[in-house]
């Protein structure tokens, strides 16, 4: 389904794209006084046609922020080039009052505000051409009305910014709602797993590992069999706390007694615990607070939460690394960021964290991500990761803040 949505957007792409190339050539060929006697502006005119339809046509094969930036200085070059070579033709001036418009298709918003800046100094400069140079020779309309024309120009601006404003918006919200329905999802076929099969896989471990222990202290059997029990009492032990996670997710929890927790104190508290943990590997945690901040939520959950972003942490740094954990509050909000200077992850990667048995571990199991998000979502905050590949991860947690008293 995907594939076929991907070959619709190009086939329209690459009938837009035509269509433009037809136009474009249209201006060139067609009814043009220059036709005749094609000299250097002409020249030019068909060779940023040329190196327009070019980019237009492998845009999709290269679409990257550079390739775009590209784009718009290919456009305004030809947009402004033909503005100067036909000075008779009045409707080129729309096109220069438009060109923010094609960063608009990129949902760039750098690009955008960028694109608009340097236009509207352009046309400053273009104005300033013909009212202090030109006066009225070759444009006489727009010497005649400047001031009128400045007026529209400006208002074509503020147009376009209230489309990219309102689209940029749209998709935003939309981004968000993708995420939500996609967590959603995660959370409902974990729970309907758990539901259907932790209890009955629960109850033979139990009896299994009740025969173990028996066995380990069965005095007549030798020492090196008592240690293969022990063995697999420790993995059956890591099987019901997987069991656990399971359930921690599918149980019904509405009813959480909510607390006002005090986040300094929840994170220096689990800082001095896993700074050990992080011993192992020389790792250290350095804990930044800038004041007391406060959040409702169950202590407990919230304490895990921070527990396994914290742990994730110290397992992608390398030796030697150190974990920087901050904490502020931004107007409503309390925000949290794990910073780690590890193996980071791509784009992939992170889209699919939280999905059930999907861990970057070799060991892991997906479950404890999943429990992070849940909590998350219960207290109405938000997890976010900010990582690139070789550089290492930062994990952003926001909680509404709460007022103590």
């Amino acid at each position: 389904m995907k594939n076929k949505h991907t070959q619709f957007n190009l086939k329209l792409y690459y009938s837009t794209v035509i269509v433009v190339m037809a136009l474009m050539l249209l201006g060139l060929f067609a009814d043009n006084p220059l036709l005749h006697h094609p000299g250097p502006g002409y020249i030019t005119h068909g060779v940023l046609v040329f190196f327009f339809s070019i980019c237009l046509l492998i845009y999709p094969i290269f679409k990257s922020h550079v390739f775009r930036i590209i784009i718009i200085v290919v456009a305004s070059t030809y947009f402004y080039t033909i503005f100067f070579i036909y000075p008779n033709t009045w409707s080129n001036f729309l096109f220069l009052c438009f060109i923010p418009a094609i960063s608009i298709l990129f949902f760039d918003t750098k690009l955008f505000y960028l694109s608009l800046l340097l236009n509207t100094l352009s046309v400053i400069g273009l104005f300033s051409y013909v009212a202090f140079v030109d006066r009225g020779d070759l444009f006489p309309y727009i010497s005649e009305d400047l001031i009128g024309n400045s007026i529209n120009f400006l208002g074509s601006q503020a147009i376009l910014y209230f489309i990219f404003y309102l689209s940029y918006g749209r998709l935003e919200k939309q981004k968000l709602y993708y995420e939500q329905i996609k967590q959603t999802e995660r959370l409902k076929t974990t729970g309907q797993l758990a539901a259907a099969v932790a209890h009955e896989i629960r109850n033979p471990l139990t009896v299994v590992k009740g025969f173990l222990q028996l066995y380990e202290k069965e005095t007549t059997y030798k020492e090196n069999n008592k240690r293969h029990y022990s063995l697999l009492i420790d993995e059956l032990n890591t099987a019901e706390q997987v069991i656990s996670q399971f359930l921690s997710i599918a149980k019904p929890d509405k009813d959480t007694e909510l607390e006002l927790v005090n986040v300094k104190s929840v994170l220096q508290s689990v800082t001095d615990l896993l700074n050990t943990y992080g011993l192992l590997h020389d790792n250290e945690i350095v804990l930044n607070m800038v004041e007391d901040c406060y959040i409702a939520a169950n202590t407990i959950e919230f304490k895990q939460l921070i527990i396994n972003i914290i742990k994730n942490a110290l397992e992608a740094s390398k030796d030697g690394d150190s974990v920087v954990v901050t904490a502020e509050s931004e107007k409503d909000w309390v925000k949290i960021n794990v910073t780690d200077f590890g193996h980071g992850m791509s784009k992939e990667e992170i889209d699919s964290l939280g999905t059930p048995f999907y861990s970057l571990k070799s060991k892991g199991t997906g479950l404890g991500m999943m429990i992070c998000f849940n909590i998350a979502t219960k207290y109405k905050g938000t997890i976010h990761f900010d990582s690139e590949k070789g550089k290492g991860t930062t994990v952003t947690i926001e909680f509404p803040a709460t007022q103590m008293g």
